[in-house]
C-alpha cells in the first residue's frame, strides 16, 4: 500500500495535519469496520458461550492474538491482552515475585508509565537504580552493567524515549541481561508498529505494547509480551470471571496463561480490530513504513533544527519517529496552538508524562518542549508546512 491510499483510509487526515503519532494514532476505516461487525453481527462475550454467536466472537477474540504473536515471534500463549502499556508494565511492577531488598534497574528518560511503578515498589522495600542518560537523552549499555549486581531482579528501558525521540541499544542491553542472567522488560510504545520487532532477537522477558500507537489499532487495546520460561513468576493482579477454572467456599484454581491473567469481559471489539491492524500494517510492509519514517524524522528535525531560534533535542542520527524542540521566546503551549489555529497542524507541549526526561535535557523550566511524531501516513509536505510555520512563529515571536 502507498502512502496516498493509506490516507485515504483516514477520514481525520481530510481536515488537519496531524503530527501526534506518539500519543495516539489515528485509526484507518478497514480497523473501524472489523469493530463494527462485531457489533452488528456477533456481538457476544467469549469463552462463555456455546452457541454460534459466542463461539464466533471467541474465535475472532483469539485470532487477533494468533496474528500479533506471529507478527512479534512468539507463541499467542505469551500474548496477555492489557488496555494499554501502562497497564502492561503495571502487571510486571506488582506481579512479579520482587521480594525486600530486590533491585530494579530503570533509565531517567522514561515515560511515566515505566517509571512511577518501579518507584512505587520502594514502599515494598525494592530499591531503584536510576540511570542516567547522556545529554542526547541515549542510555550507554555499560552504564546499566555497572549497576547490576546479586539484587538486580529486574532491567527495564524504553526503546524509543517519548519525550525525545532518542532510540535506546535495547539489542545491546539484551545481550548484557541474558549473560547476566537478569530478567529484562522493554516499553515498545513509541517503536512497535514503527519497525519491526521480534522478541527473541530483543533477549527480553517481557514487552508492553499498546494497540493506539504505532499499530494503528484503537485506543484502549494493547498487551503484555511474557516469555513462557518466566511467565510462571508473574502472579494475576485481575482476579474473577474468566481466570480461574475451579472455586471452592475455601479456595480457587487458576486458569492457564494466558487466561489467569485476563480477568472480567475484555475489549472484545478493540481486540478484534487490533488484528485488523495486524493485517493492515502487513498489507502496508514494516520494511516500507521504517524507511519512510527515517526519512521524514530527518526531513524533520533538519528543517526544525535550521530555524532561527530554535532549540532541538536528541541528535539526529539516532532520532526516529519524534523530534522535540523549543522556540526561544515562545512558550511551548503557545506555539502548539498558533500551529493549531494557524494551519490545523496537531502537535503535543509540555512535560509529555516524563519529566525527569525533560529535566534531563534542560526542558523542564521552558514548560517542557513542542513535540512532532509521525507516521507512514504523513508527507513531506506536511513537514515542510510544519517548518514554514515555525519559522513564521520565531521571526514574529521568537528571541
Amino acid at each position: 500500500m502507498e502512502n496516498a491510499e493509506i490516507r485515504a483510509d483516514i477520514p481525520l487526515l481530510e481536515d488537519i495535519i496531524y503530527l501526534d503519532a506518539a500519543s495516539t494514532t489515528p485509526t484507518p476505516i478497514p480497523v473501524v469496520d472489523a469493530m463494527c461487525d462485531y457489533y452488528y453481527h456477533f456481538n457476544a462475550n467469549i469463552g462463555r458461550g456455546a452457541y454460534r454467536t459466542a463461539v464466533k466472537a471467541t474465535s475472532e477474540f483469539e485470532k487477533s492474538r494468533s496474528k500479533i504473536a506471529k507478527f512479534i515471534n512468539c507463541k499467542a500463549e505469551e500474548i496477555i491482552f492489557t488496555k494499554n502499556t501502562t497497564e502492561a508494565i503495571n502487571l510486571v511492577a506488582n506481579g512479579f515475585d520482587f521480594e525486600r531488598g530486590d533491585s530494579v534497574i530503570v533509565p531517567n528518560i522514561e515515560h511515566h508509565s515505566n517509571f512511577v511503578p518501579w518507584l512505587n515498589l520502594k514502599s515494598k522495600g525494592i530499591n531503584v537504580k536510576v540511570v542516567k542518560a547522556d545529554k542526547y537523552g541515549v542510555v550507554d549499555p555499560y552504564d546499566i552493567e555497572k549497576e547490576i549486581d546479586e539484587t538486580t531482579k529486574l532491567i527495564t528501558i524504553t526503546h524509543i524515549a517519548n519525550a525525545i525521540g532518542s532510540v535506546q541499544p535495547v539489542y545491546e542491553i539484551g545481550e548484557i541481561a541474558e549473560e547476566k542472567q537478569v530478567p529484562y522488560l522493554i516499553d515498545a510504545a513509541q517503536s512497535a508498529g514503527h519497525m519491526k520487532i521480534d522478541v527473541k532477537e530483543t533477549k527480553a522477558d517481557f514487552i508492553t505494547i499498546p494497540g493506539h500507537k504505532g499499530f494503528l489499532g484503537p485506543v484502549g487495546t494493547g498487551f503484555l509480551y511474557a516469555k513462557e520460561e518466566i511467565i510462571g513468576r508473574l502472579k494475576p493482579m485481575n482476579l474473577g470471571g474468566g481466570t480461574v477454572i475451579d472455586v471452592t467456599e475455601e479456595n480457587f484454581k487458576l486458569d492457564t496463561v494466558p487466561g489467569r491473567f485476563e480477568g472480567g469481559t475484555q475489549n472484545i471489539a478493540g481486540v478484534i480490530g487490533l488484528g485488523k491492524a495486524i493485517d493492515y500494517l502487513g498489507r502496508i510492509g514494516m520494511d516500507k513504513i521504517e524507511r519512510h519514517s527515517r526519512k521524514l524524522t530527518s526531513q524533520m528535525f533538519s528543517e526544525i533544527d535550521a530555524i532561527e531560534n530554535s532549540v532541538i533535542y536528541g541528535r539526529p542520527e539516532n532520532i526516529y519517529g519524534i523530534v522535540a524542540f523549543n522556540i526561544n521566546g515562545v512558550n511551548t503551549h503557545d506555539v502548539a496552538k498558533i500551529l493549531d489555529e494557524q494551519r490545523r497542524i496537531c502537535v503535543r507541549s509540555g512535560y509529555h508524562c516524563a519529566i525527569p526526561a525533560i529535566k534531563h535535557i534542560g526542558a523542564y523550566e521552558l514548560g517542557g518542549t513542542v513535540r512532532a511524531s509521525l507516521h507512514y501516513y504523513n508527507t513531506k509536505e506536511e513537514v515542510q508546512i510544519l517548518a514554514e510555520t515555525l519559522e513564521e512563529i520565531s521571526r514574529l515571536l521568537g528571541d
